[in-house]
């Protein structure tokens, strides 16, 4: 296809889809979502300063879950599996030898290497042996909601909850120790939240791409030093934890490599729970926002698993990936070339009516909800049973412990385009 044949965003609409102060913003940019997916399901976005290469836009939920599935036609490699400017493709380049991945990691692969890696650890994350952390989650579930209760009536349930919580939960499973949490909470803020001067650290708004870019390679880099660290100790004295797996594990008779075992790490350590953060933190707000639901689910324990599956379509953490044609393909009645970058955008895809009715709204007893925000097929989330049941405990002792919530204030989203959700939850309390 020529490429002024494309279907093409106009230069507003380009950028608005790429700017964390849209996924910040929502609802303006589920209004564009709804827009091109009836316009442009399939559009080119083009820079024409060339800050970043051009891509495919992909936004109805078919298309996103055929090409989530299409692990042959559409590879995590060779190009970034994450939206990214020029400047930082060249920086991660510079600083792996060629790589424009600056983590390797379960989901930069592809096969067959991807499945060999993603079996080391895969069975700590099944049903069956998180059945068996159940009474140490319900116990931390426990001691969270004592600090909400204690904190006197009003609280950030962000900063008391939804973010310690999920990262003890982790922190326990991979083998880090209890002090060295606020350490990877701030280094998984800087690295999804770059882009957010609240929680890259740095308190400025507006940092230049190169700034935010040196900010997520000083994150990656101090996770690198612990994890190096914490290797020498899990090789000398293995313990029962995913972090003894990884140091100790093997892949065709050879031992990870630095590279690859760092971002094995790091894929664990930030991914596992800076997601279930959000979609916590979504549910509780779209239950304070609907007292009536906090009191039917009060009551009603069995609407519960329908709150935890609807509040992570409905915060959707992780925004998008991108992915690589391995060969000329169709999307959506638009011919792709091989070669070219495509963004499967989740968020527009757990919005689109024709899969979800209503989609914006906050449907407890929403079935099917067959929604994306795991992923699918072969790289679908290796943590959701995980996340399922956090959420469901943690929302199990809330129900038992607290009368009412509501809003005190008004929440606020992180400035991020590819792992997002609520940075402030501002909430009254009652407890019961």
């Amino acid at each position: 296809m020529a490429t002024q044949d494309r279907p093409r965003l106009d230069p507003e609409t380009a950028y608005e889809v790429i700017s964390p102060e849209s996924y910040a913003a929502w609802d303006p940019l589920l209004d564009t979502f709804d827009r091109l997916r009836e316009e442009s399901p399939v559009a080119w976005v083009e820079d024409v300063e060339q800050r970043h290469p051009p891509f495919w836009l992909v936004t109805r939920y078919d298309d996103v879950m055929r090409i989530s599935k299409d692990n042959a036609t559409f590879l995590n490699n060779p190009q970034t599996v994450v939206f990214s400017l020029t400047e930082g493709i060249e920086f991660a380049k510079k600083m792996t030898g060629g790589s424009p991945h600056m983590v390797a990691s379960l989901v930069t692969f592809d096969a067959p290497i991807h499945m060999k890696y993603r079996k080391l650890t895969q069975e700590w994350f099944m049903p069956k042996n998180l059945h068996r952390l159940e009474g140490e989650i319900r116990e931390l579930a426990h001691k969270t909601v004592d600090r909400l209760i204690d904190a006197g009536g009003e609280a950030d349930f962000c900063k008391l909850v939804s973010q310690p919580y999920p990262l003890h939960v982790v922190m326990q499973i991979l083998g880090v120790p209890e002090e060295e949490e606020p350490r990877m909470l701030m280094l998984t803020q800087q690295m999804f939240g770059g882009q957010d001067e609240d929680l890259n650290q740095s308190g400025m708004k507006d940092l230049p791409p190169e700034a935010i870019t040196q900010l997520v390679a000083g994150a990656v880099a101090d996770f690198e030093a612990y994890f190096a660290k914490l290797t020498a100790e899990k090789r000398a004295n293995p313990t029962d934890d995913v972090a003894s797996t990884i140091a100790n594990a093997t892949v065709d008779g050879e031992p990870l490599n630095d590279r690859d075992m760092m971002g094995y790490y790091i894929i664990v350590a930030a991914a596992g729970h800076d997601t279930t953060s959000a979609s916590t933190a979504g549910a509780m707000l779209a239950l304070a926002r609907d007292p009536e639901q906090w009191a039917r689910v009060r009551a009603d324990r069995s609407l519960l698993p329908g709150i935890v599956e609807e509040a992570i379509r409905w915060t959707s953490p992780v925004q998008h990936f991108m992915r690589t044609a391995a060969e000329d393909t169709e999307v959506g009645g638009q011919k792709i070339a091989k070669g070219d970058w495509l963004m499967i955008n989740y968020v527009a895809a757990n919005h689109d009516p024709a899969q979800f009715e209503n989609p914006r709204k906050f449907d407890a007893s929403r079935s099917p909800n067959r929604h994306l925000a795991f992923g699918a097929g072969a790289h679908q989330c290796l943590g959701l049973h995980l996340a399922r049941l956090e959420m469901r405990i943690l929302f199990e002792t809330l129900l038992d412990r607290i009368e009412s919530v509501e809003l005190a204030g008004e929440p606020a989203r992180s400035k991020s385009t590819f792992v997002g959700g609520l940075k402030t939850l501002p909430l009254s309390i009652r407890p019961a």
